[in-house]
C-alpha cells in the first residue's frame, strides 16, 4: 500500500495519532515526522522533514497538521517539490488533488474533528489528477520555471 508520512504541531498531536491508527488499519504504511506529544512544539520542525521524505520520494504523499493549518501549509510550501493544500471542506479535499496534484493535505486540528478529518483525508486519498490544463498552470509553481 501507498507510504504516507504525517506531520504535526502540539495542536494537532491528538488528531495526529488518531489519524495514525486510521490509515493503518485502512492498509497504509505510514511515517511519522511528529511531534511525539501535546506540550508545545513548532510546526516547522516536523513540516521540514515530512517535505524532504516526500521530495526525496521516501514517501508518496503526506498529512499535516496543525491549529489553523496555515503555519504547517506555509511552511510544506517554502519546498518546490510540495503542493501543500489546506482543507476545511469536503469539495476543497477533492480540488487540491484533482487540480492542484497537491502531495501534502493540511488540516486545521482545532477548527476540525475527527470524523471530519477521515472525510477529508478519504476523499483526498481517493482523487485522482486530472492533468490537461492543470498540468500546464502546476509546472509553473516552482520558482526555477517563473522565467525571472
Amino acid at each position: 500500500m501507498e507510504k504516507i508520512g504525517i506531520a504535526s504541531d502540539h495542536a494537532g498531536y491528538e488528531m495526529k495519532e488518531f489519524l495514525i491508527g486510521y490509515l493503518g488499519a485502512r492498509g497504509y504504511d505510514v511515517y511519522d515526522f511528529g511531534t511525539d506529544s501535546p506540550e508545545a512544539a513548532d510546526y516547522a520542525d516536523y513540516a521540514h522533514p515530512l517535505a524532504e521524505a516526500i521530495e526525496k520520494g521516501e514517501v508518496a504523499r503526506g498529512i499535516g497538521l496543525c491549529g489553523s493549518g496555515e503555519g504547517m501549509a506555509l511552511t510544506l510550501n517554502k519546498h518546490q517539490g510540495i503542493r501543500a493544500g489546506l482543507v476545511w471542506r469536503k469539495e476543497i479535499a477533492e480540488l487540491i488533488r484533482k487540480h492542484n496534484n497537491a502531495n501534502v493535505i493540511v488540516l486545521p486540528a482545532r477548527f476540525i474533528d475527527n470524523d471530519q478529518a477521515v472525510e477529508f483525508i478519504d476523499t483526498y486519498l481517493a482523487a485522482e489528477f486530472e492533468g490537461g490544463r492543470h498540468a500546464q498552470r502546476i509546472a509553473k509553481i516552482p520558482v526555477a520555471s517563473c522565467g525571472n
